[in-house]
């Protein structure tokens, strides 16, 4: 079997040269993006557009630039993403709209309209059919996501703290998934608190958005409703001093499976083409209202057909390069009697797991994680 071939350059530029949007232009001309009949067709670019407070998302730049070349291409480009579980600045769509335009993302800064997939309230969307899908038959996504001919995504590649990274399979299952597709995603696996380790700062209650945490007066610790509880994990996240963990040892690798099953209900039957940008690589999701500082130095931009080869070429350029100082990575080596994983992504987030997330995708034919990385576009610095 041929190997899916990987696009790749780096971030280097020379004085008075081209910038690096122009140079995502040639990467994706260069990976084939042409090769798409987008004449008159709808495409859906789908991307992140960063929590309030949240500055290491995707610049406008680089989503504009994408929605040049598929104009060049006679296609109508529109940018979207679908509403969030959890209470923040991007769950319905009149919030998550003004969102986007806070943190810069205008149809006059990207150059095309921005849509949001799932509808006002994250209700408007359809079922669609999982090929080969074990945990999930029929997976929900935004109908404005599934109403596009063509799908595109745009991915800030990055760290995550259930699903060890966020790449393109996540930008595309979790992202494309409506509020109800999301709830479906995180359905396994409910948090416990350890009490000695609660300092009660309540900020987990902040980030629940079903009623799963009650904070107990008396004892002055939070505690977990089983009852409301999702199991989403966006409390884990938003506890500093680790005293939440997550009563099924399996939650993260069903979680991961579910997901990859979600990418293949969006992507199916339809042309499709994958952009992922390694850089700011934070070490939580950019759904956070804060970002860490970078666990890893900026690497450069990737492109495929292959959304499960793109993420496995992203993964490998990571683990190959050293932790930034600093950083939550770096601290976690430092500690005394840290365990090691030899994973930098697993090092920063021990709790997170992405393997069963690449398997699951390979064996449902979403991908193959056997690919050929070919680097176009390198700019040598001159003396």
């Amino acid at each position: 079997m041929e190997k899916t071939k990987v696009y790749f350059t780096d971030f280097r530029t020379v004085a008075f040269g081209d910038g690096l949007p122009v140079k995502l232009k040639k990467l994706i001309k260069e990976a084939g993006i042409g090769q798409i009949d987008m004449n008159g067709k709808f495409v859906a670019i789908k991307m992140h557009f960063g929590e309030l407070g949240n500055v290491s998302f995707l610049r406008p730049n680089y989503a504009k630039a994408v929605a040049d070349v598929v104009k060049e291409l006679g296609g109508k480009p529109f940018l979207t993403d679908c509403n969030t579980m959890y209470p923040g600045s991007r769950k319905n769509a009149l919030e998550h709209l003004e969102c986007a335009w806070e943190n810069g993302f205008s149809p006059l800064s990207v150059g095309c309209p921005i849509l949001i997939g799932d509808g006002l309230k994250g209700t408007d969307d359809i079922e669609v059919p999982v090929a080969g899908g074990e945990y999930v038959k029929r997976a929900k996504i935004g109908r404005a996501v599934m109403d596009a001919d063509i799908f595109i995504s745009l991915t800030h590649f990055k760290g995550h703290e259930m699903t060890g990274f966020g790449g393109t399979i996540k930008n595309i299952g979790m992202g494309c998934g409506s509020r109800a597709g999301k709830k479906e995603q995180h359905s396994s696996g409910k948090p416990y608190i350890e009490p000695d380790l609660c300092k009660a700062c309540m900020k987990c209650q902040k980030e629940c958005a079903n009623e799963g945490l009650v904070f107990d007066e008396e004892l002055r610790k939070m505690t977990v409703d089983q009852g409301h509880c999702v199991g989403c994990g966006r409390c884990l996240g938003a506890c500093n001093f680790d005293a939440i963990a997550f009563d099924n040892d399996e939650a993260n690798e069903l979680l991961n499976r579910r997901m990859a099953e979600y990418t293949k209900a969006v992507v199916d039957g339809r042309p499709n083409f994958h952009i992922s940008l390694v850089m700011d690589v934070s070490p939580n999701c950019d759904c956070h209202g804060e970002n860490d500082a970078p666990i890893l130095p900026d690497l450069g931009m990737f492109a495929s057909f292959d959304p499960l080869a793109l993420d496995q070429a992203c993964v490998d350029a990571c683990l190959k390069v050293a932790p930034l100082p600093g950083s939550q990575l770096a601290d976690n080596l430092a500690k005394k009697g840290f365990i090691d994983h030899h994973d930098h992504f697993i090092n920063s987030s021990p709790e997170s797991e992405w393997q069963s997330c690449m398997d699951q995708a390979e064996k449902i034919g979403l991908g193959t994680r056997d690919y050929e990385l070919i680097s176009v576009l390198q700019t040598h610095s001159h003396r």
